[in-house]
């Protein structure tokens, strides 16, 4: 990762302090050894990405930095600003609405694991409108899964460890699975909700130094994940009885990788490489090229939302410090 100077930023209109800054800082240098071997940067949008643009830009200085990102059935985007601790919807016309705020952990979350801040991370909308988002503060009042109803107020409905920090979120059917960057494990909890248990762990999910598992989502019949530190993509079977099947690597050498979604039905991934700046695209034998980079206007990209032949790339900029963004661009039929 790259980064300038500390400099304060603003949270919900209010200083965040110079901790929180630094603490990013912090995690840049804990990360910068990823960025060595990283490609360089692609050709403007490359096939079978077209059209790359800018949809709309987002307030640095009020902590809207987007973490996750969820489609609704009218176009419209709902997204987890991380250092802002929301979850707002983006309309088809450019506006940001705020649909909740969570509470502020008492410490101010500096015992937050790995990055010392509270924030808000992985998102899902289940088909009645239910949004499901993670909340990682360190603390054990407030780490956990959160649902928010259509027209109600945010409600934690499971709780995680405070010494862990979740951050990729998945639906599948009444359940949810959540990845644990820092304990290294896929926890899974009712969507009713409960208690969390440990769906997945092992040395595939483990972090490095920073952070381990990270993206997550179900697709085909099985759990797949991304692992930040090791630059890996993890496919885990489903099995009839609910549990996991071994882990399979299914793409490696993709340092940095953060979320991650599939074209269609297909195993092809479109994949965020945050530190690099770039997407990935990652064939089902596992090898890949670079289709979007910084000169399509990435800022450390942190998820991505595919529906039909338009996908959708937010960039928290948690480096760069300069322009957290919504892209969009078009997938071309695939020959």
């Amino acid at each position: 990762m790259q980064g300038g100077p500390c400099t304060t930023i603003h949270n919900a209109g209010k200083n965040v302090s110079k901790k929180f800054a630094r603490n990013i800082l912090v995690a840049a240098i804990a990360v910068a050894a990823l960025s060595a071997g990283f490609p360089g940067p692609a050709a403007a949008a490359t096939a079978p990405l077209s059209h790359a643009h800018i949809a709309e830009h987002f307030d640095l200085a009020g902590g809207q930095m987007p973490e996750n990102i969820v489609r609704e059935p009218n176009g419209s985007l709902d997204v987890s600003f991380s250092a802002a601790r929301q979850i707002a919807q983006v309309t088809r016309h450019g506006a940001v609405r705020v649909l909740a705020t969570l509470p502020a952990p008492a410490d101010g979350g500096v015992h937050t694991p790995a990055l010392g801040f509270p924030l808000g991370t992985g998102l899902v909308r289940d088909a009645h409108g239910t949004l499901y988002f993670l909340y990682a503060t360190g603390t054990s009042d407030l780490t956990g899964v959160w649902r928010l109803t259509p027209g109600g107020t945010p409600q934690r409905i499971a709780a995680l460890p405070a010494d862990g920090l979740p951050n990729g979120l998945a639906l599948d059917d009444h359940r949810l699975y959540v990845t644990d960057s820092v304990r290294g494990v896929i926890w899974r909890v009712p969507t009713s909700g409960g208690d969390a248990t440990v769906w997945a762990s092992g040395n595939e999910l483990a972090s490095t130094g920073f952070l381990g598992a990270n993206g997550l989502k179900v697709h085909n019949g099985a759990v797949w994940a991304s692992n930040m530190d090791k630059g890996t993509v993890l496919r885990f079977p489903l099995k009839r009885n609910g549990t996991a099947g071994p882990a399979e690597i299914m793409a490696d050498q993709l340092p940095g990788i953060d979320d991650f979604d599939f074209i269609g039905h297909s195993d092809r991934i479109l994949a965020a490489l945050d530190q690099s700046d770039q997407v990935a695209l990652v064939e089902p034998d596992g090898t890949h090229t670079i289709v979007l980079s910084a000169q399509d206007g990435l800022q450390n990209p942190t998820a991505l939302a595919v529906r039909g032949d338009t996908v959708y790339v937010t960039s928290a900029a948690y480096l760069t410090r300069q322009d957290p963004n919504l892209l969009t661009a078009r997938i071309q039929p695939h020959c």
